[in-house]
């Protein structure tokens, strides 16, 4: 699943800008990225450990993702911004 060997079925998520998210809230987002692409596996992508995330990788999925979707994850790691929401933003 590295994004940097991705296989068929891997789809990525790239953000118009990053997110600073906390790391509980970028498990969340993976979670979440996962759950509503119906994926295998999602991992959130940061430019090094300490920098915001930039993307959402996906793989195991059928198709791509359709736009409308991407927007979905995109807002939903915005929700995720420290102080933005007071919590993790779904269940």
């Amino acid at each position: 699943m590295p994004p940097t060997r991705p296989e068929a079925g891997c789809f990525q998520i790239d953000f118009a800008s990053p997110f600073a998210v906390t790391d509980p809230a970028e498990v969340a987002l993976e979670d979440y990225a996962r759950t509503v692409t119906r994926a295998r596996a999602a991992e959130a992508l940061r430019d090094d450990p300490a920098a915001p995330v930039r993307a959402v990788h996906l793989c195991g999925l059928t198709a791509p993702v359709a736009p409308a979707l991407a927007r979905d994850v995109e807002d939903f790691a915005r929700s995720l911004l420290a102080g933005s929401s007071g919590g993790l933003g779904w269940s």
